[in-house]
């Protein structure tokens, strides 16, 4: 990974942890899932009009073109609009992956409704915004806003097509144009499948530059290095390569950086790279104790205490399911830290959900189960499983609910790292994943194995634990 992808994913890391990010969804993204680009849009207009559509680098004058030879009856655009975007088509990898981000933002010139149906698929309510009436009313409940500044396919009528469609928007759109200069002025941009020839962004982002000067905020752009095509001259692949060297300093003026990838299926691999970053930020703490052993419970709950206030210090969130013995523990050595810190609150830091332990019909319990250690795990990307174990008539057993979180923190690609130490079913998780080092930490085995050894091996104090167990959720969250 170059040293500007590197610094790209640890900026926007940053701004996705304090909520100040936001994504632009350009056709690029869309064509991956079937539908046209504005160059195979249009392409049957030009034709009709005796052009080359891969000639004409301005799009919006073809649009304009048509209506100018049709008397300014839109009737052609509309249909064609119907006939390429009406299918619902599923979202692609990139989209689910935006999707899942902890992101409430999202801009998009496209007609279709990729994004939508993504976040609808991860269980998000969407609050879909296409005209300016839609911008004063906010739907209940909602946690993303997508805004479609260029029209819906359900509208075709008004979609922003033509040059007189742009000339206007101005006086049409106006509370679009507000709405997207604030969000460019306090948010941290991701462009994506865009070519940054749009005239409305263009004036956007040159009133902002105009008003803000040398006081830009930070945005990206991920771009596909232009390759040569097949039968591609070496002197128009060469001019190819200047125009876009040239796009990309442009873009400078506006502080959109530009990542360049070599291949459109490095985009997905960027993406997961945001995902998995984000998601190892957060830590599930899975655990349970009726029998404490012999660390005894007055030790073990400092110990947990410690940890989970080491790991606030370390600017990490915690997840955890509040189990027995051990959940009472983290609460206090989490909230201790935090609180000692004026600029962080509770709820940033911390993602209880105690499990609703009073529902009596055990099928319903399990269902109800399942899906809280489900919605818990796909918080976290590191999980941590101490003790384990629980009374069933009168004896001590293993915690059956942390096998079942152990195995669905596999499935979900979470590093599982479990406390052998203090025995109980950690213990048999700690001897699986021991035993198979490779498997469960491809990357950095060799750095991971010690460590891993030294948080499986008896220990009479439990504090002996913390600077391992540190180390390792160190190594594994800036993976």
């Amino acid at each position: 990974m170059d040293r500007d992808t590197e610094d790209f994913l640890t900026k926007f890391l940053k701004e996705l942890r304090e909520n100040n990010a936001a994504i632009f969804v350009g056709a690029g993204l869309s064509k991956a899932a079937g539908y046209v680009d504005w160059s195979g849009l249009l392409a049957p207009i030009a034709k009709a009009l005796g052009l080359d559509v891969a000639r004409e680098a301005d799009l919006v004058a073809v649009a304009q073109y048509h209506l100018n030879s049709n008397a300014s009856h839109r009737y052609h655009l509309n249909q064609l609009l119907i006939e390429e975007f009406s299918d619902l088509k599923d979202p692609t990898d990139n989209q689910m992956l935006l999707a899942r981000l902890p992101i409430q933002t999202y801009w998009t010139t496209n007609y279709d409704r990729l994004i939508e149906k993504a976040l609808e698929t991860v269980g998000r309510r969407v609050d879909a915004k296409y005209t300016n009436e839609q911008l004063a009313t906010t739907r209940r409940g909602r946690d993303a806003i997508v805004y479609k500044m260029h029209g819906d396919i359900e509208h075709p009528d008004k979609a922003i097509l033509s040059k007189d469609d742009y000339e206007r928007y101005h006086d049409t759109h106006g509370p679009f144009i507000t709405a997207l200069s604030g969000d460019l002025v306090e948010k941290t941009f991701l462009f994506l499948g865009f070519s940054f020839t749009d005239p409305n962004l263009d004036f956007i982002l040159s009133r902002i530059r105009v008003r803000f000067t040398q006081h830009q905020r930070q945005h990206y752009c991920i771009m596909r290095k232009r390759a040569r095509l097949k039968d591609e001259s070496k002197k128009d692949f060469e001019y190819a390569v200047t125009k876009q060297t040239l796009v990309m300093q442009d873009l400078l003026r506006f502080n959109i950086k530009v990542i360049f990838v070599d291949e459109f299926s490095d985009v997905t691999r960027l993406l997961e790279a945001v995902q998995n970053r984000y998601r190892r930020r957060t830590v599930l703490i899975s655990g349970s104790a009726f029998d404490y052993g012999a660390w005894g419970r007055e030790a073990t709950e400092q110990f947990v205490s410690k940890f989970a206030r080491a790991l606030i210090d370390k600017d990490l969130r915690i997840a955890s399911g509040f189990g027995l013995g051990i959940g009472g523990a983290v609460v206090t050595g989490a909230v201790q830290q935090i609180y000692s810190i004026r600029q962080r609150s509770v709820d940033e830091q911390l993602l209880l959900r105690p499990f609703p332990i009073g529902i009596k019909n055990m099928d319903e319990r399990q269902r109800t189960f399942t899906r809280y250690r489900e919605e818990l795990v796909a918080q976290a990307g590191i999980a941590i499983f101490i003790m384990g174990n629980k009374e069933v008539d009168g004896k001590i057993v293993n915690a059956d609910g942390m096998r079942a979180e152990f195995e669905l923190a596999k499935s979900k690609g979470l590093y599982v790292v479990p406390v052998g130490s203090s025995g109980s079913i950690a213990s048999e998780l700690w001897n699986e994943v021991a035993g198979d080092i490779k498997k469960f930490f491809p990357k950095n085995s060799t750095k991971i194995r010690p460590l891993m050894e030294a948080i499986g091996k008896p220990v009479k104090s439990p504090d002996k634990l913390l600077k391992p167990l540190l180390e390792l959720i160190d190594l594994l969250s800036k993976e």
